[in-house]
């Protein structure tokens, strides 16, 4: 679970990185890392839930 939420902080960080640059400087690139980001905070949110979940039922 720890390494979990260490990745997902990892995840969040890169994309808010990404979107900034994409908001305040128009970098195309840095939109398109941005969602590349989303998508993997997605899946691993995804896993978050799914392992939260049982260890509720512990």
């Amino acid at each position: 679970m720890k390494a979990l939420l260490d990745n997902l902080n990892e995840l969040f960080a890169e994309f808010a990185k990404d979107a900034a640059l994409q908001v305040e400087n128009g970098n195309k690139a840095a939109g398109t890392r941005a969602r590349k980001s989303s998508l993997a905070i997605e899946k691993a949110l995804k896993e978050f839930r799914k392992v939260s979940v049982e260890e509720s039922k512990k």
